[in-house]
């Protein structure tokens, strides 16, 4: 994707307040009707982003494009976005119907035209037979809907989230989640999403842009985010990793012999990091790309024996956490529970570590 052709478009854009730089030369491309995500931990600019999206911080340098057209100077009233917060703003002084039509005061519209498109949003939304009920009578998941409706009921080119399901519970966050996602495929506008939540990133994003003190440190697909992340950052940020020290030994073609604290000697399939013999790197593998077993496997090119410290039993899932000879801290092993027993099985017992090859990934930044 490039400039020319990208919905909305972040070039060089720079933001600071007083000596603290918050965004730190950032450059990003959103494809229409695309469901992007902007994640991180607090303080790493997500927010900031996003508010200059919407024209309520100005930019320090750099521009923002939004269908072509350059934002700098344009008010955010005037811009063809509109935005929904972590509180909702809902109005209790206003039943359902008047807060969603709320924005439409200023056009000239027939009330009997109000009246349709506030119908048109509240089956939308799925709350048909709200419309006169009370803000204060709302549960939090019905607030956000109507928090949804009021936005997009203005036709925005662009819909800016910012943490709209941070105040929600878990089980109600996770359906509403899916809510969120059928809503954005329906209207079929861009959505630009702002979470620390990793999960919810994942779950909803076409791609997702993680985010540290004020950079993007990658923008990609969930997939890639999780499965290749280009540094240790973004790779202990986008769930858990084990990460092992390791020198390079020979480069070939298409695979790098690496010798690995703790593993031994690996083969690492092509990566894409540019390796020479002698390289410091850090070697990183996901919990569940383990196999744990009580015996040594058999026809099996990657293994180590190790000691089972301790397990942690979560319904659908065990984690285990194995020391390793020459490895300071324990492995983390993650496995779905295929019987009761699950993780309560006896947890101080020799066990065996194998893994593919196709389970490593290679990180530069030792």
């Amino acid at each position: 994707m490039t400039q020319e052709n990208a919905f909305i478009s972040i070039r060089n854009v720079n933001k600071f307040f007083g000596k603290f730089q918050a965004i730190n030369d950032v450059s990003m491309d959103i494809d229409h009707g695309e469901f992007f995500s902007l994640l991180g931990s607090s303080g790493c600019g997500k927010t900031t982003l996003l508010r200059m999206l919407a024209g309520f911080e100005s930019v320090s340098s750099g521009e923002i494009y939004i269908d072509g057209q350059p934002m700098s100077g344009v008010p955010p009233h005037h811009r063809p976005v509109n935005m929904v917060f972590q509180n909702y703003a809902i109005f209790p002084h206003l039943n359902v119907r008047d807060n969603i039509a709320y924005g439409l005061r200023r056009q000239k519209l027939s009330r009997a035209k109000r009246r349709e498109m506030v119908d048109e949003m509240l089956e939308l939304i799925k709350l048909p037979e709200y419309g006169d009920r009370k803000a204060t009578q709302l549960s939090g998941g019905q607030r956000q809907r109507i928090a949804l409706a009021r936005a997009l009921i203005l036709k925005p080119k662009v819909l800016l989230l910012d943490e709209p399901l941070g105040a929600l519970d878990k089980q109600l966050r996770e359906q509403m989640q899916l809510e969120l996602r059928a809503l954005q495929r329906t209207v079929g506008i861009t959505f630009v999403f702002v979470t620390h939540d990793q999960e919810e990133a994942l779950t909803l994003s076409d791609r997702i842009a993680v985010m540290s003190d004020g950079r993007d440190l990658q923008v990609d697909t969930p997939t890639r985010l999780y499965e290749s992340p280009v540094n240790r950052e973004v790779a202990s940020f986008i769930g858990t990793m084990n990460f092992f020290d390791g020198t390079v030994k020979s480069v070939g073609s298409d695979t790098a012999v690496i010798n690995v604290d703790g593993l031994g000697e690996i083969t690492a399939p092509a990566c894409t990091v540019s390796l020479l013999a002698g390289d410091r790197i850090n070697v990183a593998i996901r919990p569940e790309k383990f196999l744990l077993t009580d015996q040594k496997p058999e026809g099996v090119q990657n293994c180590v024996k190790g000691h089972l410290d301790n397990a942690a039993y979560l319904g659908e899932r065990s984690h285990y956490y194995v020391s390793v000879e020459g490895i300071s801290q324990p492995v983390a092993v993650s496995a779905q529970n295929q019987s009761r027993a699950g993780g309560t099985e006896d947890r101080k017992r020799p066990v065996w570590l194998s893994w593919d090859n196709a389970a490593i990934v290679v990180l530069k930044d030792a």
